[in-house]
């Protein structure tokens, strides 16, 4: 094997260096005079190099060299080098290259290990997978303070693979104590529990929330040597959150160690007293809201059969009050405009919480904000809760709605109050905006009243993070209703004191803190151009079943990028653009004679064949798949634009251009 010479002068180079380390060159020198004596002092005869490395190899030097001498395969440049190859095992979208991290020696940090999981019996029959075989994934996502951390995806097994580290610094997001090294007392004092969220991700990349753990990892502050190993009993979600998933087995360990550590009392009293804290204040607005309810039905009977929502089930079915599961979400860069938060939200999966067996009921599920954007779907109240919080970070005054659509079906959207009066409702689903006009059903016939583009059909109550109403106008309709959140004999109000004791910043350690969120992790380009690829594929094999031929025009699929380009413009901003040059370019393309056929479609997952098999469903698209005639060219553009938290809004566009034949 031959190296190339820039190669062979840098393993040169390394040799030399590692020789200079173990200080051979002076090794050698004293075995060549201890040999010089030995063998020359008798007959002076010449010494060789053979007898010099003779006496180098009976002395065990180049055995020394040679051990110190590993060549070791760099696995990141392994990993860079052969990342275009596709993976046949199971697939990390995330950036394999590790990063080293530089430890701060004036913070205070937690190291946390999963050292590996056990008694996943729901995977007890899955056979080892074999290499090159796609199997099933388990992912751990961890928020602490302001950090997010994410494991590498292991093959789902009753023992899963598990063998991830994590540094979680202290005092990460306080950042006024953040230059001096806090002591046990002060981290006993800070109760932001380590949250776990363990996502499954199928063969075909679909996920599923498995189970969502708070860890209190307080415990190491009274453990000898600043270590401890705790089992950690996972509980399923939904129905299933008396259930036990697995165990996963961690280890926590402070650094730089700690010169004092507590006492297990210390911490143990320290635990029973929050925890009697947080019962009393959630017993008190228990109270509180037992005592609003009956002063709210005493208005009007049928206020029982409006939807006020004052108490929703987490993913562990822990009841809690709806108003914390909404606060102030600043973005930094990666959101810059309301609307285009609207975007981001709409464009995260919408999923139904799941429910066993029939029926047709709803299963009620809030997710904490951690386990719906690790899972990137959920169900309409995650969306609302997530673009209200968002809204209320770029400073309006943003209210969650709960009330019901068409067919009474129950349904969540969000509105934003402006200061001069209007009310505008935003679907969190579709990223849609609506301006609010109330009927006034005393006018007149002839007064002209605004018809309602809205889906929604009544309202029950408003709330965010400080304030909680509840609608008791005459009639529930939207239409009908007047949005003055001040007159209190249209919405009647919570008081704002209960709401702060049971939701942050007056919040009690029960309340999960927001996690940050993520910047993509997806290369639109790279995407782009995976999925193109494979409609290509999907079309021509389509095309030859049917006997047909496929002819792909380069030219006519990227002058399609503009038009894909300007619908993802228009469902951000709500303007449209570009459409002039677009058609004078398909004019250009298409010569006389000719007929172009085109065919948007719009998807907020990345799997080709599921798209592909979605757009046959459609007669305009299959017409254009399948179409037949003179010179048929075939195109197809797919446009991926990213958003955080590795949401991503897929554009597609089939078209062809053929001799028309009459």
């Amino acid at each position: 094997m031959s190296l190339p010479p820039e190669k062979a002068s840098e393993l040169k180079q390394i040799i030399h260096q590692q020789l200079l380390k173990m200080d051979v060159h002076g090794r050698i020198r004293e075995v060549l005079a201890e040999t010089i004596r030995e063998e020359l002092a008798p007959e002076h005869q010449q010494l060789s190099t053979e007898d010099l490395i003779k006496a180098l190899r009976q002395r065990g030097i180049i055995d020394d060299v040679m051990k110190e001498l590993k060549f070791v395969t760099d696995v990141n440049e392994k990993e860079r080098t052969s990342a275009p190859k596709p993976s046949t095992h199971f697939v990390d979208r995330e950036p394999p290259v590790l990063k080293k991290t530089n430890i701060d020696p004036t913070r205070r940090y937690l190291y946390l290990q999963v050292l590996g999981g056990k008694a996943f019996l729901e995977h007890l029959q899955e056979p080892e997978p074999l290499p090159g075989q796609i199997c099933s994934t388990f992912t751990l996502c961890l928020h602490f303070r302001n950090q997010r951390f994410r494991s590498k995806p292991v093959p789902c097994a009753c023992e899963p693979d598990f063998h991830d580290g994590f540094l979680l610094e202290v005092h990460k997001d306080s950042l006024g104590d953040g230059s001096k090294m806090v002591d046990a007392t002060t981290m006993l004092s800070i109760c932001d529990p380590v949250h776990m969220v363990l996502i499954k991700t199928d063969t075909f990349g679909e996920t599923t929330l498995v189970a969502s753990y708070f860890l209190e990892w307080r415990s190491v502050l009274a453990a000898e040597n600043g270590i401890t190993n705790i089992a950690v009993e996972l509980l399923g979600v939904g129905t299933e959150s008396n259930v036990s998933v697995g165990v996963l087995n961690i280890r926590l360990e402070m650094y730089p160690q700690l010169n004092k550590t507590l006492s297990p009392e210390i911490t143990n009293t320290q635990f029973t007293l929050e925890r009697q804290k947080t019962a009393e204040k959630e017993r008190l607005f228990l109270v509180y809201a037992k005592q609003w309810w009956r002063e709210y039905l005493q208005i009007r009977p049928t206020h029982n059969v409006r939807l006020v929502k004052i108490f929703a089930q987490d993913e562990n079915g822990v009841n809690r009050p709806v108003c914390s599961f909404v606060r102030p979400l600043r973005a930094g860069r990666l959101l810059d405009t309301p609307r285009q938060a609207a975007r981001f939200v709409s464009v995260l999966g919408y999923e139904r919480a799941p429910v066993i067996g029939g029926g047709g009921g709803k299963q009620e599920q809030w997710c904490t904000l951690l386990a719906f954007l690790c899972r990137n779907k959920g169900d309409c109240e995650d969306h609302s809760n997530l673009l209200c919080s968002l809204l209320l970070g770029f400073g309006l005054e943003a209210f969650v709605c709960v009330g019901t659509k068409a067919k009474g079906v129950p349904h969540t959207w969000v509105m934003t109050c402006g200061t001069d009066g209007t009310t505008t409702f935003w679907e969190s689903l579709t990223g849609h905006r609506y301006i609010h006009r109330p009927i006034n059903p005393d006018d007149p016939p002839i007064v002209e009243q605004p018809k309602p583009l809205y889906p929604y059909r009544t309202i029950g109550c408003v709330f965010n993070h400080q304030k909680f109403l509840g609608n008791c106008q005459p009639s529930d309709a939207v239409d009908l209703c007047v949005f003055d959140l001040h007159d209190e004999s249209k919405w009647k109000p919570m008081s704002g004191e209960a709401i702060k004791s049971v939701c942050p910043p007056g919040a009690t350690s029960s309340v999960p803190p927001f996690p940050p969120l993520c910047a993509s992790a997806i290369d639109p380009a790279v995407t782009s151009n995976e999925i193109e690829l494979q409609l290509r594929i999907l079309v021509s094999e389509h095309r030859k079943d049917l006997g047909l031929s496929a002819v792909w025009d380069d030219q006519l699929s990227y002058v399609l990028s503009p038009a894909l380009a300007a619908y993802e413009l228009e469902r951000t901003t709500g303007v449209s653009a570009g459409n002039e040059e677009f058609q004078d370019a398909i004019r250009r393309a298409v010569p006389d004679g000719h007929t172009f056929k085109g065919f948007p479609i719009h998807f907020v997952h990345r799997n080709a064949r599921r798209a592909f098999a979605t757009c046959l469903r459609s007669p305009f698209c299959e017409e254009i798949i399948c179409c037949r005639g003179d010179q048929v060219r075939l195109a197809v553009r797919v446009r991926v634009f990213t958003y955080p938290e590795s949401a991503c809004a897929v554009w597609i566009m089939f078209a062809c251009k053929y001799r028309s034949v009459l």
